[in-house]
């Protein structure tokens, strides 16, 4: 799956997803998420060579970063 609308298509049956696919669910850049996995503050898990971020842990990473307007 590379298109981000199939992958909110096939949301109930996916629950992780590659770091690329993240940044495009999340429309932010590949270097913001590496980032975040990077320093720690978003989760993700290893299986072998793949790198995975499950939608749990992505959707607490954007809670966790929600602003108000203003700030």
């Amino acid at each position: 799956m590379t298109n981000a609308t199939d992958i909110l298509n096939h949301a109930s049956q996916i629950i992780a997803v590659s770091p690329n696919e993240a940044a495009r669910l999340c429309s932010i850049g590949r270097t913001t998420l590496y980032a975040a996995l990077s320093s720690g503050e978003l989760k993700s898990i290893k299986i072998g060579t793949r790198r995975l971020i499950t939608l749990e842990a992505l959707r607490d990473w954007l809670k966790r970063n929600e602003t108000t307007v203003g700030e």
